[in-house]
């Protein structure tokens, strides 16, 4: 399938999937599978400094961002003459590192003026807020501005999908895609367990993410031949 196709299909599958959960239920069913009742409190709670913290969340960003640092390295030091291995890789690693720069500024930019509360906002989650989702209108009485959609912190884990076209053969773009979308996917469960995002949230930033890549790689070929 041509990279025009796949953007094409991605935004397609992106709007069928956010309509889906803005005229339905899906997102309450699924975190009341996260919440204690009778406790009234998540299956999780976030402790910074603690060992889920520090895998999950402070840890896991900062192993991303170092890895988009050493990126880069790799893109700059296949310039140099005498570098002959990653001459091949070096638009593989440019469209890599463009995604894990400008995926998270795009879903960080959408989270500021998105203004859709978390599930520990939501009064049936012990919050003090009612359900609002993307395209409902914010009451009046409620002046707090909300962060929650999409996901951010997942942002840096589906950027590595970015990995798919940067290695040359199938079996290897499958895996990295593989591990990439189990990491993006472990930050967002993650935030799910603590209340902090619904479902939709991550899956949202997941295809975003993903036509963000497309996007990206449809440049490069454009410029580079690629």
């Amino acid at each position: 399938m041509s990279v025009n196709r796949q953007i094409i299909v991605t935004i397609f599958c992106l709007f069928v999937l956010f309509f889906l959960f803005e005229f339905t239920n899906i997102d309450i069913f699924v975190q009341e599978f996260f919440y204690d009742e009778v406790a009234q409190k998540w299956l999780l709670s976030h402790q910074k400094g603690g060992l889920l913290d520090t895998f999950f969340y402070t840890g896991i960003k900062k192993v991303i961002i170092v890895f988009g640092v050493f990126i880069l390295f790799l893109y700059l030091y296949s310039f140099k003459d005498s570098v002959n291995t990653l001459k091949e890789y070096r638009i593989g690693l440019l469209i890599v590192w463009l995604s894990m720069v400008m995926i998270p500024l795009i879903i960080g930019g959408l989270k500021s003026v998105s203004n859709v509360p978390c599930p520990c906002d939501f009064e049936h989650f012990g919050g003090e807020y009612p359900y609002i989702r993307v395209l409902d209108v914010m009451p009046k009485e409620i002046v707090k501005k909300f962060k929650c959609y999409p996901a951010g912190h997942a942002s840096g884990g589906f950027a590595l999908m970015s990995l798919f076209f940067l290695f040359k053969e199938q079996k290897k773009r499958f895996i990295a895609l593989g591990i990439a979308v189990a990491i993006g996917w472990s930050m967002g469960v993650y935030k799910m367990l603590i209340g902090d995002h619904y479902m939709s949230h991550t899956v949202i930033t997941m295809m975003l993410s993903w036509v963000s890549i497309l996007i990206i790689r449809k440049t490069m070929q454009r410029h580079f031949f690629y």
